[in-house]
């Protein structure tokens, strides 16, 4: 029987229709301690420092800077694991988000994963000055020349819109040989990337939201077992050994309630395919309290977490 997967909670840092209740200090606090008190293992946010007008108003979010956020989740826990899912690495010179993750880990005891992706949003990409077409090529680039920085080693790079020379990055890290990075996206391309050069893979449930997020549709376990076996045999194709992460999207809890029994079964079934961390979230409930997103995650490890424990 494979083992039941991990679990990662969305801080509801999404949330600003009331900023006092899921912006302040307290509310990130508070959550990510509930959050490890309850027995989860990780928790998450996203990425978007200029999103559009347009895609704000036809249903997209803002959020908080993802490294100050989980440094304030940090700062309440000690054993929760910090993720990006995802942060996107194009937007940002790569040295840049070196240096942020390194310090996140370092001040965390090695508790970051950073989970990466190309990103999806063409006028944030504008807006941050970076071209879009060249987003898959940033990424990864971004992934070599963080690996490199972190090595603690004299790094030159002759980049797509950058050079650098003689660059020492110190500390080291304290995960070792880094963080751990997990690769967003759905499609052919995300998956032989996460094989090739990352210890993750982090697929998400795109359905009708595929063709605006510019990935491929994946609903379920029906689009995510092939995704498995591609990177089961890419993996025998390239000689890799190490274990590959894969995170999930726990169905529709992000729109309902824990559902007891009907979600042990769904953990079960990502974990025979071969997932080791499931997402989820508390936060969606328009109206909702930090009160009630707390008594959801109570909720959850009782009904799902503990009795497959």
């Amino acid at each position: 029987m494979p083992a039941v997967p991990k679990v990662t909670a969305q801080l509801p840092t999404t949330r600003f229709t009331d900023p006092n209740e899921f912006l302040s200090a307290e509310a990130v606090t508070e959550v990510a301690a509930a959050l490890e008190d309850a027995g989860f293992d990780g928790c998450h946010v996203t990425d978007h420092p200029a999103p559009d007008a347009r895609w704000l108003d036809g249903g997209g979010h803002h959020a908080l800077d993802p490294f100050v956020a989980l440094s304030f989740a940090a700062a309440a826990t000690t054993s929760l694991q910090l993720q990006t899912y995802i942060y996107v690495a194009g937007y940002r010179n790569p040295f840049v988000s070196a240096k942020s993750a390194l310090s996140l880990d370092l001040l965390s005891g090695g508790r970051l994963t950073l989970g990466v992706a190309a990103g999806y949003l063409k006028p944030e990409f504008g807006a941050l000055g970076v071209d879009f077409d060249e987003r898959n090529e940033l990424l990864e680039e971004a992934i070599e020349v963080m690996k490199l920085a972190w090595t603690g080693e004299t790094v030159s790079y002759e980049g797509r819109h950058f050079r650098a020379r003689g660059v020492r990055m110190l500390p080291r890290p304290v995960a070792d040989p880094h963080p751990p990075i997990w690769m967003g996206g759905n499609s052919t391309r995300a998956v032989r990337r996460a094989v090739e050069s990352c210890q993750g893979w982090a697929p998400f449930r795109s359905g009708r939201i595929a063709s605006s997020t510019r990935t491929a549709s994946v609903t379920g376990l029906e689009d995510l077992v092939p995704r498995i076996e591609l990177a089961r045999q890419h993996a025998a194709t390239i000689g890799r050994t190490e274990p590959l992460d894969i995170c999930f999207s726990l169905g529709d809890n992000e729109g309902g309630p824990a559902g007891g029994a009907a979600k042990r079964r769904e953990m079960q079934q990502l974990a025979e395919a071969g997932v080791t961390w499931v997402s989820v979230g508390f936060d969606d409930e328009v109206g909702g309290t930090r009160r009630q997103v707390i008594d959801r995650v109570r909720r959850f490890a009782d009904e799902v977490m503990a009795p497959l424990r």
